[in-house]
């Protein structure tokens, strides 16, 4: 995990990075702030986020519309604490001392708005317990 004191990092993976992945790395930025560093990424990335997902993140308040789908690199993956996958099987490089997660959720491509809130929210509740455990709120 990250040094004492120094800011825990995660990865999140899917296949085209362009639903599930950019979703929780939207979550993760907009709940923790700053407390942690987020990186997105995909082992087959698509051309463009989902529409969809853009449009039910917006619902909530998040701005995705200015990301784009990124390719995953073991760089991504060695730089980051916790790397939590999403659907997309041994395709991302394991490094020994790293945390993984597997998050079995719905693919979203192809899927229409109201399947896609489904899971938006799904990973939200996620993010939220991820937030907890690795980056606590500090109260003064």
């Amino acid at each position: 995990m990250a040094e004492p004191g120094a800011k825990p990092s995660v990865l999140f993976v899917c296949v085209h990075n362009a639903g599930r992945s950019q979703m929780a790395a939207a979550w993760l930025a907009h709940l923790a702030g700053d407390r942690i560093e987020v990186r997105s990424a995909g082992s087959a990335p698509g051309d463009r986020v989902n529409p969809a997902a853009v449009e039910v993140m917006a619902e909530a308040g998040i701005d995705m519309s200015g990301q784009t789908p990124k390719i995953l690199t073991a760089d991504a993956v060695r730089e980051s604490d916790v790397c939590v996958t999403m659907g997309c099987g041994d395709t991302c490089p394991v490094f020994p001392g790293k945390r993984y997660l597997d998050w079995e959720l719905d693919d979203p491509a192809g899927q229409g708005v109201e399947a896609v809130r489904i899971v938006r929210d799904e990973i939200r509740a996620l993010v939220e317990g991820l937030i907890a455990e690795i980056a606590p709120a500090t109260t003064a």
